[in-house]
């Protein structure tokens, strides 16, 4: 348990994975799709997407010709239990968590 935790905050201490993380809350994207708002190659996206399913957070799966990413609901359970237990902080809201994602990163210029 101790290093699926480990992985899993390490996957969230970098702001990029967690702009990841708030995109797929809303649905699954195709990888091409997710590394478009970001201005790096679509080699470091992949990387980026590595660790988060290296950490159990998102699952890729191919279809067809493309590759697709999935955020797995569960993925932060083990760290929401973890947190509990300092009895500090609630069970791990999505919807919470979400909110919290879009307050961390900044305001897209439109």
């Amino acid at each position: 348990m101790t290093r699926d935790l480990d992985q899993a905050f390490a996957a969230l201490a970098d702001p990029t994975r967690r702009a990841i993380l708030t995109m797929l809350l809303e649905d699954d994207m195709a990888v091409t799709d997710v590394a478009e708002p970001f201005e790096m190659s679509l080699a470091a996206i992949s990387k980026h997407l590595t660790v988060l399913t290296n950490a159990g957070l998102i699952s890729q799966e191919k279809r067809g010709r493309v590759k697709w990413c999935k955020l797995e609901p569960d993925a932060l359970r083990a760290a929401s239990v973890w947190m509990q237990g300092f009895g500090q902080f609630e069970p791990v809201n999505l919807d919470a968590f979400e909110r919290f994602l879009e307050s961390e990163l900044p305001e897209e210029s439109t």
